[in-house]
């Protein structure tokens, strides 16, 4: 088996909703993200020959993703107000909704599942949100 493994990082700010806590509270982290892809077989002709995945088109793919994150305020969708996100949007902050409450896990699971969607052979994703905590889905 072949494995191979890229990251990407970002700001951002993000708040639990319903939570009871700390995090309840909008903070922000430098988000690290690793993913690791894993295949049996080697290209066996052509430009890719003797690769799994062109290095350049999995670290693209993995940095869009977590470009579209960077410098962003990060919600569950439904959990702000439609005056304080109209607020927010109208200072020029620059949001980003998501269906899913934004923890390391469910972010490391929403990776997996777009860079699959888009033919990458995922093995794992590591999401960091400090160099000591982080969520894997896969593996």
């Amino acid at each position: 088996m072949y494995y191979l493994k890229t990251s990407a990082c970002f700001d951002s700010a993000h708040f639990l909703h319903g939570y009871n806590g700390k995090c309840a509270n909008i903070h922000g982290h430098h988000w690290v993200v690793e993913v690791k892809i894993s295949g049996g077989k080697l290209h066996e002709s052509g430009e890719k020959r003797g690769m799994l995945l062109d290095f350049g088109d999995f670290k693209k793919a993995v940095k869009e993703l977590a470009e579209g994150f960077d410098h962003t305020l990060i919600y569950e969708k439904s959990t702000l107000k439609p005056a304080t996100l109209a607020a927010l949007k109208e200072e020029g902050f620059s949001v980003v909704e998501t269906d899913f409450r934004p923890t390391a896990e469910n972010f490391a699971a929403y990776i997996y599942a777009d860079l699959y969607k888009k033919g990458m052979p995922v093995f794992s994703v590591k999401v960091y949100e400090s160099p000591e905590n982080c969520a894997v889905y896969g593996e």
